[in-house]
Parts: structure tokens; sequence; C-alpha cells
């Protein structure tokens, strides 16, 4: 078993573990989903898991000292004057910041030594202009994700929006659940626990739903993902032998890609917590229906952009400098100008953390810096664009100009991917020019494009397919709950089921002149 795309886990893992969290006492469910979910871990990292379970251990003693001085400070406040009372409470509120830097630095750095020990290496080396070759430690499953979820949990007992838990099983639970471990989505305590522990015993409607949602996840990842993943692949390894036309193709191939891959692995992990009880955030909101590049991140790895938003973006844009520089932007440029520079600066911040959370290369840091300068650069046009829609009467809200803003930003999308996925930020370069300096439209139409691997038929599976997922995203982005309305009708939610699953044994991308492909963003 490699993944929750994996056989093994869609036949045996995931209904064994199901059956046993449905016999078990419901006051123990969440004793059953805590062993499965380190089975899984083992499973797939084998005694790595020893890495979750160190960092569980961390944040949960340092979850109890938070919780201890809070406590403390609480005590030797009572009874105050006001003056003395803020006195004791900024003391202590220092205290309760190094312990979460204590345990920030403690789970960041078992990410950096599994992740970007050679990364870091290579720019202080060149940096100091001698060799400082580290090699990355062995990393387990999940480590991006668990990390930064770690951290969530004691930042979040510092600011009292959840109480320290006593029980350090409850710990284990959140970090580990074994739908999450792979490629999130991030989750809250406070939002995630109690439905752990409530312990719902599993129904008909919510096992029919998940089930539908796990066939429909599987479905795009199994039969687009994974036919696209040979085109890209032949694309991106041998660019120098591609005109600009195939370069631009492969680009948007990529986007759809990883679409279809990370939002196809979404919907197996919303679908297997719905058949456990739990609703899990949602990670995709039909993001190539943005208007902006700001508007994407709002649509596309929701969990992850709100992580950056209320642990680095808040945290920093609230800090005492740059609220003084806030104030000073505000008094020179303005009430519109001043916010927006200010506020790049923890934009800047973010967007350095996205980057490098993606992976160890220059490609990452790149693909953070276009979307920190493209996000600040659109809240200028915004501006702008009032401004001159005003003077000339031009109706914002018009067929056209959402057109553009559509087409505008699926630009913005691609060009990004392309450098994502470059093999290196020269790489990605040199396929940029050569998108924009030899482009030939000829070549995406008179055959030059079967020639990297796919042929008319899997063209046309992709097409029927994407067509099937861009009608769901219209009716999504219209209100609509198509996997709800089908549920309702016991006759239709059968027929679904049975045609996803048709579709996936038929057209997946499986079999000769095929190769399994594992989950993207497990890697990130």
């Amino acid at each position: 078993m490699t993944s929750f795309f994996s056989t093994a886990f869609l036949v045996a893992f995931l209904p064994v573990s199901l059956i046993a969290y449905a016999v078990t006492p419901e006051r123990r469910r969440w004793v059953t989903l805590l062993v499965v979910s380190y089975a899984f871990f083992y499973i797939l990292s084998g005694n790595l898991v020893g890495f979750v379970a160190v960092s569980t251990v961390s944040i949960y003693l340092l979850g109890l000292w938070l919780d201890s001085l809070a406590t403390r400070r609480d005590e030797r406040a009572k009874g105050l004057e006001r003056a003395e009372r803020k006195v004791v409470k900024a003391r202590y509120t220092r205290y309760m910041r190094l312990v979460v830097v204590l345990g920030a630095v403690f789970n960041l750095s078992l990410l950096v030594s599994c992740k970007y020990l050679e990364f870091f290496g290579g720019v202080l080396g060149s940096l100091l202009g001698g060799d400082l070759s580290l090699k990355n430690l062995a990393a387990p499953t999940g480590i991006s994700f668990y990390s930064l979820m770690a951290i969530s949990y004691l930042v979040d007992v510092y600011r009292g929006t959840v109480r320290a838990d006593r029980n350090i099983g409850h710990v284990a639970l959140f970090l580990a659940f074994f739908p999450l471990v792979v490629e999130g989505p991030f989750c809250r305590y406070g939002d995630t626990i109690p439905q752990l522990l409530e312990g719902k015993r599993p129904t008909c409607d919510r096992t029919v739903m998940g089930t539908q949602r796990i066939l429909y996840g599987l479905a795009k990842k199994f039969i687009v993902a994974d036919r696209l993943d040979i085109f890209v692949k032949a694309v991106f390894s041998n660019y120098a032998q591609c005109d600009g036309g195939i370069i631009a193709v492969a680009a948007v191939f990529y986007t759809l890609e990883l679409y279809c891959d990370f939002s196809g692995a979404m919907d197996v992990v919303c679908g297997v917590g719905q058949m456990f009880g739990v609703t899990l955030p949602e990670n995709f909101k039909q993001p190539f229906f943005s208007r902006s590049a700001s508007d994407f991140w709002k649509r596309w790895h929701i969990t992850l952009g709100a992580w950056f938003r209320d642990y680095i973006y808040y945290p920093v844009s609230l800090s005492g400098p740059v609220k003084r520089l806030t104030k000073w932007c505000r008094r020179r440029l303005g009430n519109h100008v001043g916010p927006i520079l200010s506020s790049a600066v923890a934009l800047f911040c973010v967007w350095v953390a996205n980057g490098l959370w993606h992976g160890a290369g220059s490609q990452y840091l790149f693909y953070g810096m276009y979307y920190f300068v493209l996000i600040v650069a659109g809240d200028f046009a915004e501006l702008a664009g009032r401004a001159l829609s005003k003077r000339f009467g031009i109706d914002r809200t018009s067929v056209p100009y959402r057109t553009f803003q559509l087409v505008r930003t699926l630009v913005i999308i691609f060009v990004g991917e392309l450098f994502f996925r470059a093999e290196g930020l020269d790489a990605g370069f040199q396929m940029f020019g050569l998108m924009v300096g030899a482009f030939n439209p000829a070549s995406i139409v008179n055959g030059t494009a079967l020639g990297y691997g796919l042929d008319m038929q899997d063209f046309v599976i992709v097409g029927v397919v994407l067509l099937g997922v861009l009608v769901i995203d219209i009716l999504k982005e219209r209100g609509h709950e198509p996997g709800k309305m089908i549920v309702t009708r016991p006759n239709l939610a059968m027929a679904s089921c049975v045609a996803l699953v048709m579709l996936v044994v038929v057209f997946g991308a499986y079999g000769s002149g095929y190769a399994a492909v594992a989950p993207m963003y497990a890697s990130f």
C-alpha cells in the first residue's frame, strides 16, 4: 500500500477500518481511529512513524506548559489594579510566546532536517564560497502537513482559541488521522477533534456519499491526471526539442494534471471523512473561475492559504513595526495606497513561506515571488481600474469585462505552473522564452502534439472527463451540490457509483503504456 489511491487501501484497509470503527463502542471509536491511523502511517513510512510521535509528544507537553502559564497568569492578575494586572499579563505573555517559539522551532527543525538541508547547504555554500554538502534525512509521509498543524495547535492554545488537551491520545489522533496524513487538508484542532471524539456511527447515506466522492476523485486522478502526466513528462524533460506551442500545451496540461491529481486526492480524503462522520474542510472552490491572482489563491489549496493568513500574515501585519509602518504610509500616501504598501511586508513573508513549503528549489521560491509581485501589482491595478472604469463608464460586471478577467487570470495560472513544474529555475526561463519567442500555433493542431506519448483516443477521453468536471464545477459555482442532489435519489446514487466505477476501470491510465503516478502533493 503506497497511498489511498492504491488498490490495497481501497479494497482492504479502508473497509476493514470502517468495520472495526463501526463495531467499536461509541466512546472508544476515537481509539480505533488512532490505531488505524498509526497503522496506516507505519505501512507508508515504516519506523519513520517516530517523527510524528516525537512531534506529538512535544506539542502535547508544550501545550500543557502554555495552559499552566495561562492559569498562573489569571490567578496572579486576579484582584490587582488595572496597571499592575497589565504588567503581570505582559510578563506571562512573553513567557508564553517563548514556549510557542520553542515548539515552532523544534517542529520546523524536524521538517528542515528531512526536506531542506541539501537546499540550504547549497545556498550557504554558494554565499560562503565553500562546499557545504548536506544530506536530507529520510522524510516521513506528511511531515510538511503535520508540522504546520502541530504549530497551529500551539498557537491556538496560546491565543486561548482552544484549551490544551490533557489526553495525549487526542493530540496524537489530530496529527495522525489517516485521511489527512498524505496531502492534508490542514485542519484546526478546535474544528476537527470534537468530530473525531464524537464517534458517529456509520450510516448508509454517509457511506454512499463518501463512496461517490471517492470514486469521483479516482476518476479525476486515474483518467485525467495520470494520463496527462505522460505528455507533461515528455515535454518538460526534453523542452529544448519542443517549439513554443507544445510548451504552452504542456503548461496547460500540467495545470490540469495538478488540479485533477490534488483535487482528486481531496475528494478521496473528504469522502473517507464522510464515511467516519467527519466533515473535513474543502481545499478547492472552482479555482479556474478566478478573476485575479489573489482570487485564485482563495480558491486553490484553501486550507494552506488560511494557515499562512492566520499564523503568518496576521501576526506580521499586527506586529509593532508593521503597524507603525502602516500609520506612516497612511499619512504620506493616503488611505488607499498606504495600506497596500504596508501589507506587502506581511505578504512577502507569506509568499516566501509558501514557495519554500512547496519544495527546496529556486523554482519554488520564484513561484512564491511570482504571486507576491502579481498580487501586490493587482491591488494597485484594482485602484487604477476602478478610477478608469468610473471615468470612461466601463461596466465591470459586464460579460466582456468578466471574460477578460477570467482569461487574464488563466494565463497567469498557466505561466506560474510552468515555472513550478520546470526542472530548475533556469529551465523555467528557457521554457518561457521558447513559449513566447518560438510560439507556433500550428503545432497544436497539425498532429505534432500526438508525438509525446498520447494518441487521439487519449485526448478524447481526457476532454470528455474534463467536460464532466467543468459541468460539475459550474453547478457548484452556482450554489448547487451535485453529490447531495444525487444521494437523495437512491437509484440515481447507485447508478452514479456504478458509472464511476466503470469509467475508472475502463478508462483509467494503467496497464500497458502507462505507469503509476504517486500523488503529486505528497512530495511537497
